[in-house]
């Protein structure tokens, strides 16, 4: 292991050990929950379609001032895809206003930009926001997460893993799909352990599109995986569901 990765290793033990706010998953597994962050259109046009057909249903982190902007991950969501998410039964979840790292934020700063984000989801879609939220980059600071914690039903992260036995609401263990079907066998792995564990398997993306950005991943990639999980029985439910259901029999 090089010197890198132990460093990023020992962080992530950290994050993952303090200020947790555990809850039991209990025999609710095998779940798996299809999660993209920022969020570009394709990732409802197309990944949100591919979901659909399968029954399930996806959660998106918004950063709302990306809102009708682009950058390399293609064109961001605009006003209608927000009410278009809402129809069809995603989540429409926060991911700060302006997509900001907690590690280079202030985190009073940082805590505000939480709140706008979720006041703006609220004033463009007309709906209460689902207070579950993601940390952009997938950068956490102990402090944060011990300050947002109460206020969220749910953070997630990057770091990678299972969710199970117990959930830790403060921190959710998130992992990759990202590239084209050079990946479904890496991917396809976690899911056969996921099944085994019998516990709630976390994926992200952000873009969804032929040729994606190195942070999206290619239609045909997510259609193998969520076929893949379908077939071995997994309920596909957004993070909102899930964690409504172990509160509901916390």
């Amino acid at each position: 292991m090089s010197l890198r990765s132990a460093v990023s290793k020992a962080r992530s033990d950290i994050y993952c050990s303090f200020y947790r706010r555990t809850v039991a998953l209990g025999n609710l597994g095998p779940i798996i929950t299809f999660t993209f962050d920022d969020f570009p259109r394709s990732a409802l046009t197309n990944g949100g379609a591919i979901i659909e057909r399968f029954g399930g249903r996806a959660t998106y982190y918004v950063a709302m001032g990306l809102m009708g902007t682009s950058n390399s991950m293609g064109e961001q969501f605009v006003h209608r895809d927000l009410h278009s998410l809402i129809e069809k039964g995603h989540e429409v979840a926060s991911h700060t206003y302006d997509h900001l790292s907690a590690r280079k934020t202030p985190v009073e700063t940082f805590l505000r930009n939480v709140q706008h984000c979720e006041e703006a989801i609220r004033k463009n879609s007309g709906i209460d926001p689902s207070r579950n939220f993601a940390y952009p980059y997938g950068e956490v600071t102990l402090k944060t997460k011990k300050l947002l914690g109460p206020h969220m039903k749910s953070s997630r992260g990057t770091i990678r893993g299972f969710n199970g036995p117990e959930v830790d609401l403060n921190l959710l263990r998130a992992n990759c799909l990202y590239g084209g079907t050079d990946q479904s066998d890496t991917a396809k792995k976690l899911i056969v352990e996921n099944g085994e564990r019998r516990s709630w398997l976390i994926y992200y993306s952000h873009d969804v599109a032929d040729n994606p950005s190195a942070f999206g991943c290619t239609p045909r990639l997510l259609e193998e995986i969520v076929s893949f999980a379908a077939d071995r029985g997994m309920r596909i439910m957004t993070v909102a569901d899930v964690v409504s259901e172990i509160c509901s029999r916390a």
